[in-house]
Formats: structure tokens, sequence, C-alpha cells
């Protein structure tokens, strides 16, 4: 595990140290502060558990059952149960950086000092995450609403000694095996604490800010294979020109213009096609690049507006506030980020359709201006990349289907107490899928589009530095160019790693700099 450390304090985290935890392993510690602020807080527990006044979700019941208060001597059995009654997913596992990512941001806000847990269950949480355990989270189970409920009961299961976890080995066996393994004692947990460990948005939230940064690597990649595709089709440069995107002063337009012009600064081929055979204008999905991946850009600017202020909020019910009241709440409710979550999903999925139709349009010999039929070699003795499209197309179709928005949906649940929910966890998931696949379509323009690029140099004509930069380095990544003895059987799980590995924005920026 990478020995990177992330503090964790009592005014939220970043999405940096989000994926930190989640994807490299860092280790995490509670900060001086945190474990004050935790202290503080539960002595305010303590004190209201110890009158005869009934508080919501330390001397009561949950939910629908809140009217019923809860005798001192069955308060840690209701945490307990609350705990295991909750854990009640089903469905496949769920990927292990997001169960990492939710356990680390329910941490945060368990050190913000308003859920009243004390300072022994966060520094246990802690040490879970820093040994490499896992709780086994399943797909089905959350509403979005009252948080991530059973996503994250499985996580706490972890911290009772209760439950499936997998070890740093790979290896799924019982949480409790795995904790005495570490040396960690389970958590006898108290009033309060169990509600705590479960109503927050985290799984949604994590999932949000993996998304939001796998989506700008693959928007700036977006801009480099549009330009690719523009220079192979003997498109114009000119509707890239700094002046025209400023009477549309849209940020991620502007940024998506000027990351095509700097790729193809130096192009013998834009604009080549007017030699011989005049075009008005380019088709939308050439000319209308920027607008269209700008403004997914600027969906994903007002989608991080949205995670930061969420990575700074303390998301449980009820809370303890600073004057020393114990209030409940709604803000466990996932609308904020289910929105984003689903705006995402949109922009990703319209990405995906445009990048289909220029790769379309390098296959199509009626409209490639005079590229071989499906860029092959031998056209009718080997097909190309045709089925490449196909494959194209049907993830493109499936973008389409995953862009149906989950947060337009609500089923009450709690007999009719939790009576709108926000289906944010839904959308998190189908918004992952959405972001594997934008990938795979962008893989294969780059696949094209390169093909094609090498195709032009081969008629004579002079392709700018930055396209040749991106041809050579995939070449070096193993996925081979056109020829009688290649491409045959084309390498798109090759080129889509190349993408994802960010090898693409890698290449070219020794030659345009640094790109949006």
């Amino acid at each position: 595990m990478d020995m990177h450390t992330v503090v964790v304090g009592t005014s939220g985290t970043t999405a940096e140290d989000v994926i930190a935890v989640a994807r490299a392993g860092a280790r995490v510690e509670l900060s001086a502060a945190a474990v004050s602020a935790l202290a503080a807080a539960r002595e305010i527990v303590d004190a209201l558990a110890a009158k005869p006044e009934p508080v919501y979700g330390v001397s009561t019941g949950f939910g629908a059952l809140a009217s019923r208060h809860i005798s001192p001597e069955l308060r840690a059995q209701l945490q307990r149960n609350i705990v295991r009654s909750h854990a009640a997913g089903m469905g496949p596992r769920v990927e292990r950086e997001v169960v990492r990512a939710l356990m680390f941001l329910r941490l945060k806000t368990v050190c913000s000092g308003r859920t009243g847990v004390r300072p022994e269950v966060a520094q246990t949480m802690a040490d879970v995450l820093n040994a490499g355990i896992t709780p086994v989270v399943h797909e089905y189970g959350s509403l979005g609403c009252s948080g991530d409920l059973a996503p994250l009961s499985h996580c706490a299961l972890t911290l009772m000694g209760e439950g499936d976890a997998e070890g740093p080995d790979g290896v799924v066996r019982p949480a409790g095996e795995l904790l005495a393994a570490h040396g960690i004692t389970p958590v006898e947990l108290r009033e309060k604490e169990g509600l705590a460990l479960l109503n927050g948005t985290d799984g949604m939230l994590g999932m949000l800010v993996m998304a939001l940064a796998d989506l700008r690597s693959l928007y700036t990649s977006a801009d480099i294979t549009a330009a690719l595709s523009l220079e192979a089709l003997l498109g114009t440069d000119k509707v890239l020109a700094p002046e025209l995107h400023a009477i549309r002063p849209h940020p991620g337009q502007g940024a998506s213009a000027d990351n095509m012009l700097r790729v193809l600064a130096g192009s013998g081929l834009t604009g080549h096609h007017q030699d011989d055979a005049p075009r008005v204008q380019d088709a939308y999905s050439v000319r209308c690049a920027p607008q269209v991946n700008g403004a997914g850009r600027d969906t994903l600017a007002y989608a991080g507006i949205v995670a930061d202020r969420e990575l700074a909020s303390a998301v449980d019910n009820p809370v303890v506030l600073p004057d020393g009241r114990v209030e409940s709440n709604g803000n466990f409710h996932g609308a904020p980020v289910a929105y984003v979550l689903d705006f995402l999903a949109i922009a990703a999925a319209d990405l995906g359709s445009i990048t289909e139709r220029r790769t379309d349009r390098l296959l199509d010999k009626n409209r490639s201006h005079g590229l071989p039929p499906f860029l092959a070699d031998d056209a009718g003795v080997d097909s190309g990349l045709m089925i490449a499209q196909y494959t194209q197309a049907a993830l493109v179709s499936e973008m389409k289907r995953l862009a149906v928005p989950a947060s337009a949906d609500s089923i009450p649940s709690s007999a009719m107490q939790e009576d709108h929910v926000s289906m944010g966890w839904s959308a998190a998931r189908k918004l992952r899928t959405a972001v594997e696949n934008l990938g795979r379509i962008v893989a294969v323009e780059l696949y094209a589009a390169t093909r094609a690029i090498e195709l032009r140099a081969a008629q004579g004509l002079s392709p700018a530095p930055a396209s040749l930069a991106a041809v050579e380095a995939l070449r070096a990544a193993g996925v081979e160019g056109p020829g009688p003895d290649r491409f045959l059987s084309p390498d798109l799980a090759a080129a889509d790693a190349f993408v994802r590995s960010g090898k693409l924005v890698a290449a070219v920026e020794p030659v345009t700099g640094t790109l949006a």
C-alpha cells in the first residue's frame, strides 16, 4: 500500500484525498483536533442518553419506529441491531475502490464532531482502512435517502467483526478473522453510533469524485481525438479560432477549441480539400466538437462544485450542533449529488454520440474525402474497421440508456416515513458504467483517426506534429498501424488502455503544451 498519509480533520476533505485513499491505498490518520471534537460531541450524547426525555437516534427507534423510547439496557442492542438489519444488500460485489471511498468519507463526517461517535470508533475505521480490509458491499440496497444505508451497514458490520470482508491479499474471509489477524479489536457500539455509521451520502459521493477525475481526463483525450479526426477528414481549423468562441463565452467550449487548435498546429491537412473539392463547411460532428465537448466540460465544473460542497459537509441525522443541541434534519437526502451524477451521464452519452459519428465518417468512402472504405488495406479482402464501428455504436446505444435519469424516480419506503428518495446510489452506479464505456468509445475514434492520419501521410500530406506524436506513442504501446499484414484484428482493448492510462495526453503535450 502507498505510504502517503491523509490526515482527517474536522472540516471535511478533498477530492484528491478521497482518490488517494480509494485508489492508491493512502494511510489515514486522525488529527488531534478531530479526536478532541469527537470526545466533546460524545460528552453531549452521553449527557442526553442519561436523561429521561427521548432523543431521536440516542434513545428512540429509527425511521417509522422513531416513536418508541428505548430503555438504557437495550440501547447497545439497538445499535447492533440497526447495523445487522440494514446490511441487507444483494447482488454483485461493489468495487474495492468504491468501498474504500465510502468508508473514508463516512470517517470524514464522523471526525467532524457532529455525529456523537466516540474517538475509538473513528480510530477503528482508520485502522480497517490502513490494514487494507475491504468489507463486502453489494450492488443493490441503497435508495440514496437516509444515505447509502445498506452499503454503509455492510461496512459497519466489519467494524463489529461480523459479515465478510476482503483482506489485503484479495481473499474474502469472515471479518472477525481479518480484524484479529491485524490486531484490531471489534467495536462495541453505544448510543447513536450505529445510526451515525449508516446515515450518509458517502457511496454516491465517492463514486462522483472518482467519476469526475476520470471524466476530466477523458474530455481532454476526446478533444485530441476530435482534432485528429478533423485533420484526417481534411476539415478546416478556422472554426476553432479564439475570436469565434469569445463571442459565445462558455468556458468549456473555449477550452476545448483551444485544445483542438493546439493539436492541429502546423498541420498540412486542415483545409486541404479547398484546393480541389470545396466545401462550404464541415459536418456538425466535426465543426461543433468544441461546443459539445465544452458543454460537457462545463457540466463537469458544476458537478465539481457540488462535490466540493458535499466533501465539506457533515451528513448525519441527528447531528450534534456547536451549541450542544442534537437535532433531527434532512441533510442525508441525496438529491444534490444524484442530480449531478445524472447530468454527467447525459453529457457523457452526448460526447460518445458525437465521437461515434466522426468515426463513421472516417470509414465511409463517400464522406471521408479520399480515404479507403473502412480504412481497410485491401477493402473487400479485409473489412478494415467496419466492425470496430459496430462495437462503438453498441456502446453509444448503451450510453443513451444509461443517460436516463435515476434521480427522476422515487419509491417510498419505511412505511411512508421516507416517502421521497433520491436514487443517488443508482445514478452513481450507472455513471461508473457510462465512464467505462466512454473510454472505449474515445479509444475507437483514436484507433480510426490515427490509422487515417497514417494513410494521409502515405498520400504525401503532412499531419500536425502533435498528431504524429499521438500515432507514434500509440504504436510504441503495441497498437499497430495499417499495412498488409497488420490491423486485421483491431486491438481496441489496447487502445482503450492507452487512453485510460493518460498516455494519449502525455504523448501530445510535449508538442502542444499543457492541455485543459
